[in-house]
């Protein structure tokens, strides 16, 4: 957007801003999501709402709740999935013990599934069984899922790569459902209504008034730079 330079914007802020930034969702989301999507084996959601704190004009609001629903994956089963942020947290486990804190960090995940609930960090470390007394018990499944070589190792030999290589773990076709996701929260938070989403055509089919914002067009020449036409 067009828009006179200001100082607020710089160095860490702009982000706050729906002209430049995705909030704190956007910001920080992809980081856990990641984790998520690829445990879970999610795609995009077909359903999303959200609720939060006052909503300004043009900057996001200072805490919201935003929940997700995902359809069924083959032989597994729908799944919702909530944001919190500005302070807000999900509900208590009943699963963890009486003194013991959540996380030691202002941020993490919670699982809760039909036989328990798991705990990790923000990123998906050191996940963990709740009550600690299954821990004690529990034997680790064989590992299914690939290793990362770590994001600096896979960012040179990406540069390195040739065709036919392997892919990065976060690649476009992996992180761009990701990313789908979270800026559809951000929709919802806007607009104030549960949204229906057809991913395959990019389309919201509940409420006309955040149609709007889904590729909302770019300025001048940019549209051409972008899209290459």
């Amino acid at each position: 957007p067009a828009r006179p330079f200001n100082h607020v914007y710089l160095p860490f802020v702009w982000r706050g801003w729906y002209d430049f930034g995705a909030g704190a969702l956007g910001d920080m989301g992809q980081y856990s999501f990641d984790t998520i999507f690829r445990v879970l084996k999610l795609t995009a959601p077909s359903a999303v709402e959200a609720s939060s704190t006052k909503l300004f004009s043009e900057t996001f609001p200072w805490a919201s709740m935003i929940r997700w629903d995902f359809p069924a994956r083959g032989d597994m089963p729908p799944v919702k999935l909530t944001w919190y942020d500005g302070g807000l947290k999900p509900p208590r486990p009943d699963e963890l013990e009486d003194g013991v804190e959540m996380g030691k960090e202002n941020e993490g995940l919670l699982f809760i599934g039909d036989h328990g609930a798991i705990l990790s960090g923000f990123h998906g470390e050191n996940p963990r069984l709740i009550p600690e007394s299954r821990m004690r018990t529990f034997v680790p499944p064989p590992k299914t899922l690939p290793r990362s070589i770590g994001h600096y190792r896979e960012w040179i030999e990406a540069a390195k790569a040739t065709k036919g290589s392997p892919a990065p773990a976060a690649n476009f076709e992996f992180e761009g459902p990701i990313a789908e996701t979270l800026l559809l929260g951000n929709v919802a938070l806007r607009t104030g209504e549960k949204l229906r989403w057809d991913s395959a055509n990019l389309k919201v089919t509940s409420a006309a008034a955040a149609q709007p914002l889904i590729g909302p067009g770019y300025r001048g020449d940019w549209g051409a730079l972008v899209t290459g036409q």
